[in-house]
This record gives C-alpha cells, structure tokens and sequence, in this order.
C-alpha cells in the first residue's frame, strides 16, 4: 500500500544533510512552509543552498534560517525588502552567497528542471551584467541567453490537503511555485493541513500529482515538532 504520509515533521525532514540544496515554496510568506522550516532548524545541519523566490521576512521562516547561520548561498530573484534584516547583515558580512535570477527565468529554470529539459534560451537579461559569461543567441531576430536548469536535493513546499499517495491541492495563491519545485527536487517534502481519505480529492482540483511528491506531513498552524 502506497502511503506518503509522515507521522511529524522531525521524521519528514530527518535526512536532510549539510551542504544540501534546498527549494522552498512560497511568494513573501504566502505558502511559505514555516514548520517544515523550523524543523530543519532544529536538525542543526548547515552549508544549505536555498532556492525560493525571496531571502526572507522578519523573523520566521526562511529569515530564522538563515539568522541561525545554516545558509551558505541563496539563488532567488527578490532578496531585499524592508524585513530582510537578516539577509541584508549576512551578505553585507560576507557570510552568505547570492546568485540573483530574474524571477521569470527563476520559474522557468526551476520549471526546466522538473521537465529534464538540458538548457533554455530566454530574452529576460540579455545585455545585462546577469548575463554576463554566459551564452547568447539570436533566434528568429531576437537575442536570448542560455540559462540551465535549477535542480535540487529537497523541496519544501506546502499544500491545503494531500491524500496518502502524495496528491497534493494548494490554497489559492499559496500555490506559487509549489508545483514546479516538486517536480524539480529529488524529494519533495509537502507540509499540508489536511490529510484526507484516497478519492476524496477532485482529480480536476489536484494540481501536484503524487508521483511528484515523496512526503506528506499534516502540520496544525503553528504547531510544534
């Protein structure tokens, strides 16, 4: 019998090893998985590589990790805002590396990735320092860059309800870069608030199919590990 389903989040997040490559969901705090978060905080591994559309807000979520010092780059397209004090203090110290992505070209090497694509051409920073060493092409009288794909080791995402073969619906704009980050990590890791019965999900409603996901963990907001 196929079931996904973790008992805590400790176990769902246990194998995560230093120096590993971590996607995690959300736009701002909006799907943002804040407890998968804190219990890789509490695993004490280091050295991570973070991929997610921004650096951080305030105090929780992404921002504790990396005010806990377990971030060794961060691959995002929106690393600054006014809660990102703790980014902005690690990278003005050196202690952290970022490679800055577009956010368009962000999805779609993360989108690349999930579909075993080798390479993309985009226009999106051409004639830019982001592409400088890199590529260029013009196709059809139009200059692109060569962008490869963004892959990872885990993906951190959070969904509204799974069932126990890992189909996963998401809440409204929680969704974001969910579904793609699934299908581009090696184990993707989803933290839900619901799990229900098999069949009871709208085939129509799923958008992340099970074969995506390797981990469903049901989290209470707020809960502890």
């Amino acid at each position: 019998m196929i079931d996904k389903g973790f008992a805590s989040i400790d176990q769902a997040v246990a194998d995560i090893f230093d120096g590993a490559s971590v996607m995690v969901g959300g736009f701002g705090t909006a799907g943002m998985p804040d407890e998968l978060i804190d219990a890789l905080i509490a695993r004490n591994v280091g050295g991570l590589t973070i991929i997610s559309n921004n650096a951080g807000n305030g105090e929780t979520g992404l921002a504790a990790l990396i005010k806990a010092g377990r971030v060794r780059k961060v691959i995002c397209s929106f690393p600054r805002q006014a809660d990102s004090h703790h980014f902005d203090a690690r990278y003005r110290a050196g202690e952290i590396e970022l490679e800055l992505v577009p956010q368009g070209n962000l999805a779609a090497r993360i989108q690349a990735a999930g579909a075993g694509l080798g390479a993309i051409f985009t226009p999106t920073g051409f004639g830019t320092l982001l592409a400088e060493g890199k590529e260029t092409r013009r196709i059809d009288g139009k200059d692109y860059v060569l962008e490869y794909p963004i892959h990872a080791d885990f993906a951190l995402i959070k969904a509204q309800r799974a069932d126990r073969w890992g189909n996963l619906v998401y809440r409204k704009t929680a969704r974001n870069f969910g579904p793609i980050m699934a299908m581009a990590a090696k184990t993707a890791i989803a933290q839900v608030a619901e799990i229900v019965p098999l069949g009871s999900l709208d085939p129509e409603a799923i958008v992340t199919p099970g074969i995506f996901v390797q981990r469903v963990v049901q989290v209470a907001p707020g809960a502890a590990h």
